[in-house]
């Protein structure tokens, strides 16, 4: 069973259709019992950090997510649900992450030319490290690749987890990966064939 993580953060209708129109069975879940069952796991959310990772941790979702990484369950992280996967966030002050990949969340306003909008709403494009073997959840997408972002907040000091970036007036992480745990900046429900494409990658993976 793939369960999206259903805890009042994220835009879980749109990824829900995405993965059915790829012919994936998907379930919402706000059960932990439920949530300890599932083979795959994705964490989406939209909003401020302090506020997901509270309503994470209050339903009980939080020590089944720890448990089931443990255990290898592959799990990504989605915009926000990517930020929660990191040690902390400096939005609003500092908040603990669920600390699955090493860094933090800093805002982009001082790392982007002061003409660049933040916060950053739009296409962009992937690109690999070319030191790193590609990651497989980028299987079926090229160099190039375009996807779409939403986001005034970044991942940083985590080269060794990096696994693409984008190009924004600065180079800005856009995925990550530790070992089972993924994440990506970007929205894969939003980028058409290749959000469908990564997302196809990541169902195909193994516990």
């Amino acid at each position: 069973m793939i369960a999206i993580v259903d805890y009042g953060v994220g835009n879980i209708f749109s990824l829900s259709s995405s993965l059915r129109a790829i012919h994936e069975e998907v379930e919402l879940v706000s059960d932990p019992a439920r949530l300890r069952e599932a083979d795959k796991i994705i964490l989406p959310g939209v909003g401020a950090f302090a506020d997901a990772a509270r309503k994470l941790k209050e339903s009980g979702l939080e020590e089944v997510l720890l448990e089931k990484c443990r255990q290898g369950t592959p799990l990504l992280g989605i915009c926000l649900g990517m930020q929660l996967l990191f040690e902390e966030s400096h939005e609003y002050g500092v908040t603990p992450g669920l600390g699955l990949v090493k860094g933090k969340v800093v805002s982009m306003v001082p790392v982007v030319p002061e003409n660049y909008k933040v916060p950053h709403i739009g296409w962009n494009e992937l690109h690999f490290p070319k030191d790193k073997e590609k990651s497989p959840l980028f299987r079926y997408v090229e160099e190039g690749s375009h996807v779409y972002f939403v986001h005034s907040f970044y991942g940083t000091e985590c080269e060794a987890s990096t696994i693409a970036t984008t190009e924004y007036g600065a180079e800005l992480t856009a995925a990550v990966q530790h070992g089972n745990v993924f994440g990506v900046q970007f929205h894969p429900e939003k980028s058409s064939v290749v959000g469908q494409k990564i997302l196809k990658a990541f169902c195909e993976m193994g516990g």
